[in-house]
């Protein structure tokens, strides 16, 4: 296949294009770099890549639909990764037309790219389990038929509106399309804006964190290899032209915010000064994956629990900060 993944330098991005790479597929990388969080980690996940044979980046935005097009009618691509968004549910509290351009005008965008370009067989995106909004776990983790009509965040509400652009393109122009809800995804380069991470620095420099929802939520924490066995499951079982196609990807196991915090103290050998908030607009108390369907489709099963995933992550962050700046891949 030549695939073409958009958010290529970003965290879920590398880890999938390295597991395309490793099969032997060509990838072609979409990112535009932006400065969300330290740029520097997106040149290093994108140096990593490059060690490949089979990848190429492609430096643009999303948004530009004639650069993207252009792109696509040289590399002709077998399918589209879609996993290029503005992420953080807080950030759109302040900048809420970084969310208009990247998650609708960049949908857009790539739905375009897809309706025009023949040799385009299938369109897998990344939604978002935001989507479901701020509602009570109950004893069943959330299904994808569920009602989804009240969103908590301006992120999840541009993220169910690409899912309704993607329904829409797929009657019209008989697409084959896979919208992926992915809960809390966490692991080695992962994104520094999450809190494990952004605990995990402020714990190592004697800092306290902010432990909001006075430590009540809890998340259905996903490790990133989890994350992309299902993303190659979809890919392996492509959907019928015309059909569009929602999945749950996460852990199935919602994690309690102190026990995340617990298990991370371990990890680190040291305890954190924690200092007790109220939630914060737009957050919502808890997310629970039920990963059924994916799994009937394509035997889906995460493995990596998050007493095994966090010291990963530590072991990984500790290398990443001992390194020089040169061999930090």
């Amino acid at each position: 296949m030549t695939v073409i993944v958009t958010g290529a330098a970003g965290f879920i991005g590398m880890h999938v294009c390295e597991r395309l790479l490793s099969r032997g597929e060509r990838v072609i990388g979409v990112d535009n770099f932006n400065a969300y969080y330290d740029p520097a980690l997106k040149e290093a996940r994108a140096a990593r890549l490059a060690a490949y044979n089979g990848f190429e980046m492609a430096r643009l935005d999303i948004a530009d639909a004639a650069a993207l097009e252009t792109l696509a009618r040289r590399a002709k691509p077998t399918c589209v990764v879609h996993l290029a968004a503005q992420a953080g549910v807080r950030y759109s509290l302040d900048n809420p037309f970084a969310y208009e351009r990247s998650n609708l005008a960049g949908h857009l965008s790539v739905l375009e790219l897809c309706r025009r370009q023949p040799s385009i067989k299938h369109l897998v995106y990344a939604s978002s389990s935001s989507v479901y909004g701020d509602r009570p776990l109950g004893g069943q983790g959330f299904r994808e038929d569920d009602p989804v009509d009240a969103p908590a965040s301006l992120y999840a509400a541009t993220k169910r509106s690409a899912e309704l652009m993607s329904f829409t393109y797929s009657k019209l122009y008989g697409m084959a399309q896979t919208g992926l809800r992915f809960f809390t995804v966490y692991g080695p380069w992962g994104r520094p804006d999450m809190a494990y991470f952004s605990f995990t620095e402020k714990i190592l420099a004697g800092r306290p964190i902010e432990v909001y929802g006075d430590g009540r939520m809890a998340r259905d924490f996903t490790y990133i290899d989890d994350i992309v066995d299902g993303v190659m499951g979809v890919l392996e079982h492509p959907p019928q032209a015309g059909e569009h196609r929602l999945f749950n990807i996460g852990g199935a196991r919602p994690v309690g915010l102190m026990d995340m915090i617990d298990v991370l103290e371990h990890a680190l050998g040291q305890t954190a000064e924690k200092r007790m908030r109220p939630m914060q607009p737009g957050d919502v108390t808890a997310t629970f994956a039920d990963i059924s369907r994916l799994q009937a489709l394509s035997g889906y099963a995460p493995r990596i629990t998050i007493e095994e995933g966090l010291p990963r992550f530590v072991a990984w962050r500790r290398q990443w900060h001992s390194a020089e700046p040169a061999s930090r891949l």
